[in-house]
């Protein structure tokens, strides 16, 4: 809920705090929250970090789980893209996620990031961890 330097609108938000069971497929519009005059590789760096923001909770979507409950422990192992075509972050960009896998205390998430015309900008990949927190007996 705080303040972030980017601006994220979902396009089917869920009930992070009361999740339930649906398709691994996730749909997200993003940017910088502010114009910015830089250079080129900065709007790269910037894409790089935001796309981190919601890939891995693609792999939970099919469980009903979120790590908002305290119930899941979730982390990134890895996390990989390719730029395809110079961007401008000020701009919206259409991000497509899903998860092929997701089993085993672990998830394969990709991505796809679009200009608002439909150029294919990025291409993403992560592998996460996601485990039930554990509860020690009271």
């Amino acid at each position: 809920m705080r303040q972030r330097p980017f601006e994220i609108r979902e396009v089917a938000p869920l009930d992070q705090l009361m999740p339930e069971k649906v398709t691994d497929v996730q749909h997200l519009w993003f940017r910088v929250c502010r114009e910015i005059d830089e250079q080129p590789w900065l709007h790269h760096c910037l894409m790089a970090y935001a796309s981190d923001m919601a890939l891995l909770g693609t792999g939970n979507r099919p469980h009903g789980v979120s790590w908002m409950t305290g119930e899941l422990m979730s982390a990134s192992l890895d996390h990989a893209m390719w730029f395809h075509a110079p961007i401008n972050f000020s701009d919206w960009h259409l991000y497509n996620m899903d998860s092929q896998y997701a089993g085993g205390a672990r998830s394969f998430n990709r991505g796809s990031i679009y200009t608002r015309d439909g150029q294919l900008v990025a291409s993403v990949a992560q592998e996460g961890l996601m485990r039930p927190v554990k509860r020690k007996p009271k």
